[in-house]
This record gives C-alpha cells, structure tokens and sequence, in this order.
C-alpha cells in the first residue's frame, strides 16, 4: 500500500468522472483531495436506465470545480507523474471528448437502425 503524502498527484475516479487531484490529507483508508484536472467528463443522464432518456429525471452532471475538495477510498487512487494541465483547458477538453464520443454513437446508431430496417424488410417483407 502507497504512503500518500499531501501534495502528491494522483488520479481519482468520482462518481461518473475522472481527475488529477492533489493530497490534501490522508486519513488511512480515505485521501481528502483536491481537483486540479478534469480527464473524464461526468456521464449525463440516469444511470440506472442507461440510454432513456424518458426517464423521471434525466441528470446533468458538471464536472468538479477546480480546488473543489472530495474523500475517497484510498485504495483507489492511481499515483500520477505526468504534468499537470491547467483545470479549465482540461476541462474543455474532457467535455468535447465526451460530446464528440456521443455524437459519433449517434451517427453510429443511426446507420445501425439503417441497416437493421433493410434486414427487417427483406427478412419480413419478402416471400420467401
């Protein structure tokens, strides 16, 4: 088990996103951190109906804020060494990597949906 001492780098998955945080204090089996980097956006939507979107209550989910302050589970965080990126550069681009992987599922499910109606009329329309 790593010895996590404050000011060390390390990335953490919260909730439904990613960050580069730094140790603020270590409580044994808990970090206090703090967020210094956005690398994965936050997932939109209700998680426990993934794809509805006619849901009671479809959730948008912004990232953490610079500075911001969270617990986690020591046992997982991930050491980072690289360098760390400016908070609002990181965060621009972790959400358009989450719109441009949306939009090309969009694209993709569209031409899937194409191609299944052709398979559905020629499966079903046609005497065989």
């Amino acid at each position: 088990m790593n010895a996590w001492n404050p000011g060390d780098l390390v990335r953490v998955g919260y909730k439904t996103g990613e960050y580069l945080t730094e140790v603020v204090e270590n409580h044994g089996d808990k970090l206090l951190v703090k967020i210094m980097a956005v690398t994965k956006y936050p997932t939109q939507g209700d998680l426990h109906n993934p794809l509805e979107v006619d849901v009671p209550l479809f959730h948008q989910r912004p990232a953490l804020s610079y500075l911001e302050k969270i617990m986690v589970p020591a046992a997982s965080v991930i050491r980072f060494n690289g360098t760390l990126p400016d908070y609002k550069e990181s965060l621009k681009a972790a959400l358009e990597r989450e719109m441009e992987k949306l939009r090309k599922t969009s694209k993709w499910a569209e031409r899937c949906l194409v191609e299944l109606e052709i398979l559905y009329k020629e499966s079903f329309t046609n005497p065989k």
